[in-house]
Parts: C-alpha cells; sequence; structure tokens
C-alpha cells in the first residue's frame, strides 16, 4: 500500500486548511493510500515542533527528513505558500528537492499586502506538483512560471443535519431568537465589524464560533463591547453542523479569502448567507450561488420573514455539482495518475 504524508504547520483543527487536508486525508485513504500527518502542531502522527507557526527554533533538515522517510508521495499544505514559518519552508523545500510531492496552496504571498515584499515562496521542483484552490491563483501562478492545477475543496453534501434544538439551548438563545452564526476565526480580514452590524440590522444575536488570532483580541473586545445586539462568543457546543442547524442565517463579510468555506457549507445546510465581496467570491458566484450582501439586510431579512425552499434547492444543487466528495476524488485520481512514485530516502 503506498504511503502519503500530509505536511503543515499545524493540522487537526478547525482552521479552514486543517479542514481541507482532512478531505484529502479521507478521499486518499479510501483510494488505498496510508495516510499520516507531520505537523508542528496538533492532533497528528509526527510531530515536528519547529514547523509550528508559533516555532522559537527553526526545525533541522534531519527532523523533517525522519518524519517523511518512509512515504511514497508528500502533500504539502500551505507551509510552503504563506510565508508564516520561512524557515520550515525552506527546510521541508531541501528535504523534498527531487521526490514526489504536491504542494497545496491556499494563501501565496501576494494576496496579502504584509506578505507581498517575499518572493521565495512558492518553491518548485520538476517531481512536485502544484495545486491551488481557485482558478485566480492558478492564473497568478502561471504568470510566475509554476503551472498549477485548480482542485476545488470538497464537502460532503449529504451532510446529516444538526440539533438545532439541543445547540440553541446549550448557548441560551430562545426559539424565536434570530442566531446569525458568522463560522470564522477571528481576525481583521473576516470582518466582525460588518458581521455585527449586520446582526444589530437584523435584530439578531450575533454568534462568533471561533477564537482571536494574530493579535487581534483587545480590538475584537472593543467591537463586541460595543455591539447594539447580543453576542455570543463561543465555540459550538457539538458540530459544525449543529451551529449551522442552530442558526437562522449565515454572516460571512470577509475582505480575502484564499476559497471560504462558510457559503458552500450554508448550502449544504440549508441556510441563506451574506457574503463579502472577496474576489474568490466572484469566481463561486459565477458557479451559480444566489448569496445575499451585508451590505443589503433588508433582502435577508425579507427573506428570514418568508423563506423560500426554492432558494434552497437551487445552491444546494450548485454544491452538489461543483464541490461534492465524488467530484473531489475524481480530482484526486487524475492528479495522482500525473504523479511519478518513487520512495525518497
Amino acid at each position: 500500500m503506498p504511503a502519503v504524508a500530509f505536511v503543515s504547520f499545524r493540522l487537526g483543527r478547525h482552521d479552514g486548511v486543517s479542514v481541507v487536508a482532512q478531505t484529502w486525508c479521507d478521499q486518499l485513504a479510501a483510494l488505498g493510500w496510508d495516510v499520516l500527518t507531520v505537523a508542528g502542531d496538533g492532533p497528528v502522527d509526527r510531530l515536528v515542533p519547529g514547523l509550528a507557526l508559533d516555532a522559537t527554533e527553526e526545525p533541522t533538515q534531519a527532523a523533517v527528513a525522519d518524519a517523511l522517510h518512509d512515504v511514497d508521495l508528500v502533500v504539502v499544505e500551505n507551509l510552503c505558500t504563506i510565508p508564516l514559518n520561512l524557515p520550515a519552508a525552506r527546510t521541508v523545500a531541501r528535504v523534498l528537492t527531487g521526490r514526489p510531492a504536491i504542494l497545496h496552496h491556499h494563501d501565496p504571498p501576494w494576496q496579502r499586502a504584509e506578505h507581498a515584499h517575499v518572493t521565495e515562496l512558492p518553491p518548485t521542483d520538476p517531481a512536485w506538483h502544484h495545486v491551488t484552490i481557485n482558478r485566480r491563483t492558478e492564473g497568478e501562478m502561471a504568470q510566475r512560471g509554476i503551472r498549477a492545477t485548480t482542485i476545488y475543496n470538497g464537502f460532503d453534501v449529504d451532510a446529516a443535519p444538526g440539533d438545532r434544538g439541543a445547540t440553541r439551548s446549550a448557548l441560551g438563545v430562545a426559539p424565536q431568537e434570530r442566531l446569525l452564526v458568522h463560522p470564522v476565526r477571528a481576525i481583521p480580514r473576516k470582518d466582525v465589524p460588518a458581521a455585527v452590524a449586520l446582526a444589530e440590522a437584523l435584530d439578531a444575536t450575533y454568534w462568533l464560533v471561533g477564537p482571536a488570532e494574530d493579535g487581534y483580541g483587545e480590538e475584537l473586545r472593543a467591537i463586541l463591547a460595543a455591539a447594539r445586539c447580543r453576542v455570543v462568543h463561543a465555540p459550538p457546543p457539538g458540530s459544525m453542523a449543529d451551529a449551522y442547524a442552530a442558526a437562522d442565517a449565515v454572516a460571512f463579510p470577509s475582505t480575502w479569502e484564499g476559497f471560504g468555506n462558510p457559503p458552500v457549507e450554508a448550502a449544504i445546510h440549508r441556510r441563506p448567507v451574506a457574503v463579502g465581496p472577496y474576489p474568490v467570491a466572484d469566481e463561486l458566484r459565477a458557479l451559480g450561488f444566489r448569496w445575499f450582501g451585508p451590505g443589503d439586510p433588508a433582502a435577508l431579512d425579507e427573506f428570514l420573514r418568508a423563506p423560500d425552499d426554492a432558494l434552497h434547492d437551487h445552491n444546494l444543487a450548485v454544491a452538489r455539482a461543483h464541490f461534492g466528495l465524488e467530484r473531489l476524488r475524481r480530482d484526486l485520481e487524475s492528479l495522482l495518475e500525473r504523479v511519478s512514485l518513487r520512495r525518497g530516502g
């Protein structure tokens, strides 16, 4: 049985990269691969602390090589894409030189103003294949001389519905209380102020599920303290399916996303979603999704007063056509046919 290792800063968490990596892990396991995870943080099979986002020491080449010595293929999840730990990216790239690898790109440096000065990422090698999560990034890679393939994120489009009543009860939300869920980590580009403003306009309780990161804690506390609506800042007491079931609508007013899973998840769980004007949203919207805008609360309010199942049927059909796990598995099979396996030493 061939073995594949997934490598990143962190895996097994609730961040977008971890979630997407897990879908790839599941599909490759279903295709007969022996799957293991390697990261600097998280519940992984092999822990290499120097790979972590907050690592205090550089990872040694020997430590990385040892973690990957017995695998046939390595999938690098964003670690060689976004410059959050450059010593780790350099070390992983050196270890993988000449070895079969897939570099799965979520956030290249030029897409963030604070990282645009970094030009050494992503690295490339004749033995590697590059995969992007949207066609915009694929085109930008091509402009930089890197050939990439786009594979959209995959989702369980037949996911069982969550428990609305139990989740709302655990959160202390009354049966008739409007609940607007913002299913993100709290960082500036998620635009928490816009989500709070939408909740205020809808006379809804604002539920932020993720913690503050990237030094955003103090600013977040001020924003939530000034909110003119009830605020719940807590992780889901159960699963994310429960979170969507408990909510009446979904807020996703991000200014930038590499992809943005929540709008697709909202379609699967039959919830209306207000989506911000981040560039990749236009690419996804062009596939047929019908979303509300965070700056038009009146339209979303009208829908909540008189829901139309036709909208949910339509969005679920779009999700099923473009983002189902069967489509992901076909894309991965096609990709693997182009990968020449040779176990590294």
